[in-house]
């Protein structure tokens, strides 16, 4: 099993060429933009560090005695607990349809991944409505049992951070579960059926074969749940969760303390660095290869009986949880207050998502096209060093990202406004953070990953006969790469502005924290309402975020939920 590439592609470290036998004349100018592709896209995380030494004032010990222990103990156990959890439902699920057949496996293969397709504070806002005093669930028990009051009987608090590792994990668990299936099925049959003839029963199996050879898919799928959790801000402060992120935004918002904001998020880099140094060390010394011969596909064994009917329940749970329940009750006020699709503070929510998202994802992907080929043309050592570095925005909360932008960029508009000033006398205003051009800055830099690692991985299937043949025949470098690469890359490019565009839809802290006064994007649009309790003016936004990300989802599922031949 090539577990060692599974982890790879998990979280996209680009391999970049050498330049294929092309570099010369030309080479030096795509090197130099993808130096400076490279330095836009660290830039900002290297903007953090800088602030966080250079602080006006020193606000650690206060930082130390108040409120920094809270935050990270917080966050620490709602990623511990979201990785175990998430590492536990997508594991056993890939495990169940991998291994065996029951009443709708082929089905539950693919809708599994669906909660992808629904952002976390969603299903938060869904599973505290349905679980608080007034929702069905209490409203039900009162009716049954004739209470008349909360003091009359216990339940679980909706919002509380058990509640939120619960909706976290809902919406992550399919990361886990993507990874693990496909290393589960990389495996030969004919292990499984060696061990099941040396006497291993069912769980056997899975303890001592399935699971020691998954296990560094599994520990990539689980940490990027991980890192997902340290970044997250609707979760955490819809059910008023201290964690990092939410630090950030009070420290910086609400004290006004830039400087103390950046500290706190060089705590966050940290704590995403030791999960990637964890899902590294974890496939450290994992080498599993399969026969030289061709696999043996795995047999799904039949499941009869109660087993059969137990297998469909446990893979029916988290799809209903992280998909069923939100979608329900989202779509529940949707449906009672149909006059909310057409006010106006929708309408232009949604254009301004289609336009700021849409340049974003149009920029991303030019840029990695860019960044890629002036590397591979190169060949030179600096844009190869700085390739992989670029991936490090993926792994940096938006909070991160927002506090590295926005200060320089801020200090960047006030030099600019200032000698306009002096020039023409007339005074421009704020032209970067004044404008949404902030937020696009971060959606670059936060999903440039995802871009750079479909377009290398598109680079690096074209044969390098194509384009030599094209410059012996005397076209440039640019027009090698318009009329060879980009013709051959369409699917690749198509995918990867399809994958930006619908995270940088979804993308919360970040557009929060950068977005200019009275704009708002449907994510931005779906907290404030949902924050307000008012969930009948948040559902249109909320379910136009969904469709956006089932898109992706339906992605994903064409191209990694393909039976093997």
């Amino acid at each position: 099993m090539q577990s060692e590439q599974i982890s790879q592609d998990t979280l996209p470290v680009p391999l970049a060429g050498s330049g294929e036998g092309m570099r010369g004349q030309g080479a030096a100018g795509w090197s130099l933009a993808a130096v400076l592709i490279a330095a836009l896209v660290v830039g900002p995380i290297l903007a953090v560090g800088w602030i966080a030494l250079t602080p006006g004032e020193n606000i650690w010990p206060h930082l130390l005695a108040t409120a920094l222990p809270r935050y990270v103990g917080n966050t620490v156990v709602l990623a511990l607990g979201v990785g175990a959890l998430a590492a536990a439902i997508g594991a056993g699920s890939a495990w169940l349809v991998v291994m065996y057949r029951f009443p709708g496996v082929r089905l539950f293969e693919w809708l599994l991944l669906l909660p992808l397709a629904i952002p976390a504070y969603v299903g938060a806002y869904a599973l505290a409505d349905f679980l608080d005093y007034s929702g069905p669930v209490q409203i039900a028990l009162r009716e049954a049992f004739g209470w008349t009051s909360a003091r009359d009987y216990w339940f679980p608090v909706a919002r509380s951070r058990s509640m939120a590792v619960l909706v976290l994990a809902g919406a992550l668990y399919p990361y886990v579960y993507l990874l693990a299936r496909a290393a589960f099925r990389e495996l030969s049959g004919g292990s499984y059926e060696v061990a099941r003839a040396l006497g291993a029963g069912p769980w056997a199996v899975f303890w001592r074969v399935g699971l020691p050879l998954a296990r560094p898919a599994i520990a990539a799928g689980a940490a990027i749940a991980m890192m997902e959790t340290v970044a997250d801000f609707g979760v955490v402060d819809y059910f008023g969760i201290q964690t990092l992120t939410l630090g950030v935004f009070s420290t910086w918002l609400g004290a006004g303390n830039a400087a103390g904001a950046a500290q706190i998020a060089v705590v966050m880099l940290a704590a995403v660095g030791l999960l990637l140094a964890f899902e590294k060390h974890s496939r450290r010394r994992a080498r599993y290869f399969g026969s030289a011969r061709q696999l043996r596909p795995v047999v799904r064994a039949p499941l009869r009986g109660v087993a059969a009917w137990g297998a469909s329940a446990l893979c029916a749970a988290p799809f209903g949880f992280g998909f069923v329940l939100p979608v329900a009750v989202i779509g529940r006020y949707a449906l009672a207050n149909p006059d909310r699709w057409f006010g106006p503070g929708l309408a232009r929510a949604l254009s301004n998502t289609l336009a700021v998202c849409g340049i974003a994802a149009v920029l991303t992907v030019l840029a990695a096209v860019v960044m890629v080929y002036g590397t591979r043309l190169s060949g030179r050592r600096l844009p190869r060093l700085l390739l992989p570095l670029t991936t490090l925005g993926y792994a940096a909360p938006g909070a991160v990202l927002a506090v590295g932008i926005l200060i320089p960029l801020a200090a960047l508009d006030h030099r600019i406004a200032d000698g306009w000033l002096a020039l023409t006398g007339t005074d421009p205003g704020l032209l970067l953070t004044g404008s949404a051009a902030a937020v696009v800055l971060a959606y670059l830099v936060r999903f440039f990953a995802l871009a750079e690692g479909a377009v290398d991985g598109a680079f690096g299937r074209i044969p390098p006969s194509l384009p030599m043949a094209a410059r012996s025949l005397g076209r440039s470098a640019g027009r090698t790469l318009g009329e060879v690469y980009l013709p051959l890359m369409r699917g690749s490019v198509a995918s990867a502005l399809l994958l930006v565009f619908v995270d940088s839809v979804k993308e919360l802290p970040a557009t929060m924290l950068l977005r200019p006064f009275n704009f708002e994007t449907l994510a931005t649009r779906v907290h404030e309402k949902a924050s307000l309790e008012n969930l009948g003016d948040a559902a249109p936004a909320a379910l136009l975020v969904m469709a956006v990300g089932l898109a992706a989802v339906a992605l994903l599922a064409r191209t990694n939920l393909r039976d093997p031949a």
